[in-house]
């Protein structure tokens, strides 16, 4: 297929009941940071966006949310497929992005180059989707906060190095700040900006 015509083909078959439900599993993994969610919607993006990932795309993006996408990322069929199936236009400019997407194995960016909102209005900040590879077999990480009763422990492969650092300064402008929505393979896990990360110690 060349670029063009993988921009048409792919996205949900019955939006308006994908959608929902997609939405209510984000919104569920959002109030409850750690737990780990499923999206089933039979949606077929781009390479080397999964599956998962487009389909949060498709619930979360329209015209007004202008969308940040990795250097491969742009450079597949990727923008058409989301201007013909969410509306939703692509900005080069990290700041003025409503949702960023990176794809697995891609280098993560870091969090402060994205919006960050204001603190009149916080939620005008950037929601960064980032497929990894697995929610299991990584190193340890013990979340604390909003939704979570006492702590949550999550091992995350593919993340990098400096992510607990990156999640430290993200939180010290709070409210401001991003949220994250991590994605692997089917799943997906959400660390909103009011949850404290820390390694686990050994």
């Amino acid at each position: 297929m060349t670029l063009d015509t993988l921009a048409f083909a792919g996205g949900f078959k019955e939006p308006v009941f994908e959608a929902q439900a997609a939405f209510r599993t984000l919104m569920d993994c959002m109030a409850r940071p750690g737990t780990i969610g499923r999206i089933n919607a039979a949606v077929m993006p781009p390479a080397p966006l999964n599956a998962t990932a487009g389909a949060i795309a498709l619930t979360l993006c329209d015209h007004d949310t202008a969308v940040w996408l990795t250097p491969t990322l742009s450079r597949s069929a990727l923008p058409g497929w989301l201007a013909f199936n969410a509306g939703a236009p692509v900005t080069e400019e990290r700041q003025n992005a409503r949702f960023a997407f990176v794809e697995k194995d891609a280098m993560l960016p870091n969090p402060s180059l994205f919006a960050q909102g204001t603190q009149e209005y916080p939620d005008r900040s950037t929601t960064l989707v980032v497929e990894i590879a697995s929610f299991e077999g990584g190193r340890p990480l013990v979340l604390k906060g909003p939704g979570i009763r006492t702590e949550a422990e999550i091992a995350p492969v593919g993340l990098p190095d400096m992510f607990p650092h990156f999640w430290s300064e993200n939180r010290q402008n709070f409210p401001r700040g991003i949220d994250l929505i991590l994605v692997a393979g089917e799943e997906l896990l959400c660390l909103p900006r009011t949850t404290a990360l820390r390694v686990k110690e050994a």
